[in-house]
């Protein structure tokens, strides 16, 4: 395995962690990131990024360990674990179903560099609008929660089928949109993508098994251990910055990279690859 191509699981690896959990698209980081470096051949490429999801989304259910094993531990018992199974369910159905549906369109249309663009900037004035909007809290807690909450969560969840959009963006922000505290927002997010995440990694991985190669599993490892690391230390941040701050940081770098991104393809200065 050549050092460079190492280099560049853990660059992808890295991204994937620090950008999984905040909402500014960790596809779409990966696909221009992995464009730029042109990392392995645009469809090992593509699954390569589904699978080191998989290393993110255990950073939440290493981090939130003692939260889920509760949940599983009062399943019989408790009414509001039963319920908290029953949301994450009925919030993780549209956006499967949409995805078996749609994704191989989506992915032979969407999945490139100034899609994924133009998709970051709108999605940042999106933000702009709805952190200036009055937020009026209504749920206060992810055990809050109705199922009726739990479907506008999932189906704001299917806008993360376009790259760029950011399906952590898409579930915090609709969160606050439908009335959610924003600690709420952000956990239900997170919890949501324990079985968004591991759905799309393993159903990705089975469809497209036949083309791996024996040194994409060494890759996969390296990337898989550098988003895990850099998911951890950015969910635990992440949740003490939005106690006191809003999302409109996040905003500002999206239209910002948007636009750089835009420039330098239509000034010529980068070629980026198009569907």
């Amino acid at each position: 395995m050549e050092w460079l191509l190492i280099l560049k699981a853990i660059v992808m690896g890295l991204v994937e962690g620090v950008t999984e959990f905040l909402p500014i698209s960790s596809t779409g980081h990966l696909i221009i990131l992995g464009d730029v470096m042109n990392f392995l051949d645009k469809s090992r490429r593509d699954v390569f990024e589904v699978a080191i999801q998989l290393g993110a989304i255990l950073a939440i259910c290493w981090e939130y360990r003692a939260r889920l094993i509760s949940v599983v531990q009062r399943l019989p018992s408790d009414p509001k674990a039963r319920g908290f199974v029953l949301n994450l369910l009925i919030a993780f159905m549209p956006a499967a179903v949409m995805g078996v549906i749609f994704i191989s369109a989506i992915k032979s249309l969407l999945f490139y560099p100034i899609p994924v663009a133009c998709a970051l900037v709108v999605g940042g004035f999106l933000i702009l609008w709805l952190e200036k909007r009055e937020h009026v809290i209504r749920v206060h807690s992810v055990d809050d929660m109705t199922p009726l909450d739990a479907f506008k969560i999932g189906c704001a969840q299917c806008l993360a089928l376009i790259p760029g959009t950011s399906r952590s963006g898409a579930t915090i922000m609709g969160g606050l949109f439908f009335g959610f505290s924003r600690t709420t927002a952000a956990e239900f997010s997170f919890f949501l993508a324990i079985p968004t995440m591991f759905a799309a990694t393993f159903y990705d991985i089975l469809k497209h098994r036949e083309l791996f190669e024996p040194s994409d599993f060494g890759l996969m490892a390296i990337g898989f251990v550098s988003a895990f690391i850099s998911a951890l230390l950015v969910v635990r941040a992440l949740m003490k910055f939005i106690a006191n701050h809003s999302f409109i940081v996040f905003a500002f770098y999206r239209i910002a990279l948007g636009l750089l991104l835009l420039g330098l393809s239509f000034s010529g200065i980068v070629n980026f690859s198009a569907a």
